[in-house]
């Protein structure tokens, strides 16, 4: 499996991350104040400058409103989107 952030499966991982955000009707500022971060640490987040790892994401989906189980369905292509 290629590990490289601009793989086909990272970039899927990164517009669903954006997706969510954006139908939770969220801005990036949004999400950095509900993560204690800055807009610039999500923006790079969601570009896939910066990579996240599982408890991250959990914090992401707890910021979105959304399970990280649903999260991962959706990625899979296993949920109602």
């Amino acid at each position: 499996m290629e590990k490289s952030i601009h793989s086909y499966e990272y970039e899927r991982f990164l517009a669903l991350l954006r997706k969510t955000r954006v139908q939770s009707g969220l801005t990036q500022e949004d999400i950095a104040t509900k993560l204690n971060a800055t807009q610039s640490f999500v923006s790079k987040c969601e570009r896939g400058e910066r990579r996240l790892d599982l408890v991250e994401l959990g914090a992401w989906c707890s910021a979105l409103n959304v399970s990280l189980s649903s999260f991962v369905e959706s990625f899979e292509g296993r949920s109602e989107e």
